[in-house]
């Protein structure tokens, strides 16, 4: 009796999804449809892998359109054939990270309104591999390259074109031969390329209108020759895969740096946080008994790495007791902590909360983003969000995302 229930309640869930048997099955185009529609829904997973180091070369005038298939920012994979109708097809490989390419977004954002009734479609490629980006080279940007922080750069800069993602293989990169981010591909209806360099000569944004790619659309629209075809164009190299060498030095070098631990006193508590330096400051309060002070702290110290070449510095105050010292040392090589590291050396932990910030109620992490002469431009009491950290860093004035 149960086995006859089971198989009742089998066969109404057979009507109820049309998977019936005896209903009409789907024909062979629907059936592809659907897994055409199954396979884009399918998220994204980036797996960035080794690439063979190799000459790159890039594609000549009048050279074919390579094909390619690239997953976009939106889980969709994209082709050259989902441009098809395109009377130009302009693709230009571009990245989060380099200020460069950040100078251009706007631009790139014009552009696309400005064209598109007129049968142009633009199409971004990030060419770049997490594996080859040292964060020394992340100094103008609160992004690295990889897939899931191309949606956020997207979604910050409202981009109005496709942004596709080659960050796992470079297959297709390879084959167009960017030299440098922003490069612009142009190519006519016949998907043969006309014109490929840069956007305009002019870096700084407002300076500028991408008249070089302009003018370039314009020929191609109205049937006629590109004055220059190929312009020279200045960027942040590829980060190609291979260059992961450059990467894994440069961790071990930053982990072969001094890790020094010296006292705080009351006085000189306040002296940090009034800030007297020409640079921006980040100021930590930490212990090592504190499970989220420990488990953001390499986050921190990265952010040394990242800007510290520039008007930046962090620097670490644990609050630990000072007979943890050699822990508190300890801890902090672990983590490569070679920036400024303090220990609270005062005997009475409720004044340095006062001395350091009225409004703090001493609950720790504790994060301050201090500008010279002490005005806070940033404060979070408990585990930070690293990325609003890297935001209020970079796009302070003192920073900024262009050179």
């Amino acid at each position: 009796m149960k086995n006859i229930s089971i198989w009742w309640l089998f066969a109404g869930a057979l009507l109820l999804t049309g998977c019936y048997p005896s209903e009409k099955r789907t024909d062979a185009g629907q059936a592809e449809k659907v897994v055409e529609t199954a396979t884009r829904s399918t998220e994204f997973v980036p797996h960035p892998q080794d690439v063979p180091k190799q000459e790159v070369k890039r594609l000549p005038i009048g050279g074919e359109a390579p094909d390619f298939r690239l997953p976009g920012i939106d889980g969709r994979f994209y082709s050259l054939d989902d441009f098809r109708d395109a009377k130009v097809l302009v693709i230009i490989f571009t990245c989060n990270h380099c200020p460069t390419a950040q100078a251009y977004e706007d631009r790139i954002i014009r552009l696309v309104d400005d064209y598109k009734n007129k049968g142009v479609e633009v199409v971004a490629i990030s060419p770049n591999s997490v594996l080859g980006i040292l964060p020394e080279e992340l100094g103008y940007t609160d992004l690295n390259d990889s897939y899931e922080e191309m949606k956020i750069r997207a979604k910050d800069k409202g981009f109005n074109f496709k942004y596709l993602y080659d960050g796992d293989t470079q297959k297709a990169s390879l084959r167009y031969g960017p030299s440098a981010t922003p490069h612009a591909f142009l190519f006519d209806h016949e998907r043969k390329l006309r014109y490929t360099g840069r956007l305009d000569d002019s870096e700084k944004p407002g300076t500028a209108h991408a008249d070089d790619l302009r003018n370039a659309i314009d020929a191609v629209l109205l049937g006629k020759e590109i004055k220059e075809p190929i312009t020279k164009n200045f960027g942040c190299s590829i980060k190609w895969a291979w260059k992961r060498e450059y990467a894994e030095k440069a961790d071990r070098d930053w982990a072969k740096k001094p890790v020094k631990l010296a006292d705080l006193s009351d006085k000189e508590a306040k002296a940090l946080i009034q800030n007297h330096s020409k640079k921006l400051r980040l100021v930590n309060f930490w212990a090592t008994w504190c499970g989220p002070c420990v488990v953001e702290y390499p986050d921190l110290v990265t952010l040394q790495r990242m800007y510290g070449a520039r008007d930046f510095e962090f620097v670490s105050v644990s609050l630990d007791k000072k007979e943890k010292r050699e822990q508190v040392v300890r801890f902090l090589e672990e983590k490569h902590s070679a920036v400024q590291n303090y220990i609270f050396a005062g005997e009475n932990v409720y004044q340095l909360i006062e001395v350091v910030d009225h409004g703090w109620d001493g609950t720790i992490p504790f994060t301050l983003l201090i500008e010279p002469d002490g005005k806070i431009a940033y404060r979070e009491v408990g585990a930070v969000d690293i990325l609003s950290i890297k935001k209020a860093i970079v796009d302070n004035p003192l920073m900024g995302r262009y050179y």
